[in-house]
C-alpha cells in the first residue's frame, strides 16, 4: 500500500472513530485533517473560521513542542432523566458543586463562560470556553478560546440507559496541560491523574443528582 493510501486509510479510521463517538454530524475535510477531538467537534459544528483559529494555535504549539495532549473518556449511569441531567450540566456555574478542581465558572453569555481551576502545586489556571454545539437533553460540546492557560475541548452526551435504568452520561475531554508532557507527568506524581480525576467528578455528579448531596471521605454530607 502506498503512503498516500495509508494516510487515507488512517483518515478514514479517525473519521469513523469520532463519528461513532460523538453520535452523528457532518464531518468536513478540515476537521478530519486536525485528527483531534477539537478538530472533529469544530467540523461537526461547521465552525470553519473557529476551526482555522484553533488550527493556527495548534500549529504554534506543535512548533514549540507543546502538542502533547491528554484524552480522557468516562461514562456513568445515573438514575435520573436525561432532561434533568442536561439542565443541571448546562448551567456551568453548578460545576463547582461536583468538580473538585473547579474553583468557579462565570457564565458570560449563552455561548461563553470563564473558568478558574486549581492546578498541581497550588497553582491556579483560567480560561474562557465557548459552546460549539448544543442539542437539548442530548449533547453539549465546548472548546477553550485562544489564550487559555489550558487548551481544552470536550463533550458530554446524555443517552437513555438500557432497561429504563436512567441515563448514560458520557464525557470525553482532550487537553494540553501547561508545559506539555512534563507537567502532565508531575501532575500524576502529585495525585492529579486526569482519568481518575474525571471519574471521581462523574461519581460526585451521580451522587449529587441521585441523592441531592455528596458524601465526603469523612462521612459528612456536603449539600448541593
Amino acid at each position: 500500500m502506498s503512503e498516500d493510501k495509508s494516510n487515507q486509510s488512517n483518515d478514514a479510521g479517525d473519521t469513523g472513530k469520532w463519528a461513532s463517538l460523538i453520535g452523528g454530524g457532518a464531518m468536513v475535510l478540515m476537521g478530519l485533517r486536525q485528527r483531534s477531538l477539537r478538530g472533529a467537534l469544530m467540523a461537526i459544528a461547521g465552525g470553519g473560521l473557529a476551526y482555522q483559529a484553533a488550527k493556527s494555535q495548534g500549529g504554534v504549539k506543535e512548533a514549540l513542542g507543546m502538542d502533547k495532549t491528554i484524552k480522557v473518556e468516562k461514562t456513568v449511569t445515573i438514575n435520573k432523566p436525561a432532561a434533568e441531567l442536561y439542565r443541571f450540566w448546562h448551567d456551568f456555574s453548578n460545576f463547582g458543586n461536583f468538580m473538585k478542581h473547579v474553583k468557579s465558572v462565570t457564565v458570560v453569555n449563552d455561548k461563553r463562560s470563564h473558568w478558574v481551576a486549581t492546578a498541581p502545586l497550588g497553582a491556579t489556571v483560567e480560561w474562557d470556553a465557548d459552546i460549539i454545539e448544543d442539542r437539548e437533553n442530548e449533547f453539549i460540546s465546548w472548546a477553550s478560546v485562544e489564550g487559555a492557560d489550558i487548551d481544552n475541548s470536550g463533550f458530554v452526551r446524555f443517552k437513555p440507559a438500557p432497561g429504563d435504568r436512567g441515563t448514560e452520561v458520557k464525557v470525553v475531554m482532550e487537553y494540553a496541560p501547561p508545559g506539555g508532557a512534563v507537567t502532565a507527568t508531575i501532575a500524576k506524581l502529585f495525585g492529579e491523574e486526569p482519568e481518575q480525576q474525571i471519574g471521581d467528578d462523574l461519581r460526585r455528579f451521580k451522587m449529587l443528582m441521585e441523592a441531592g448531596e455528596i458524601a465526603t471521605t469523612e462521612g459528612q454530607p456536603k449539600g448541593s
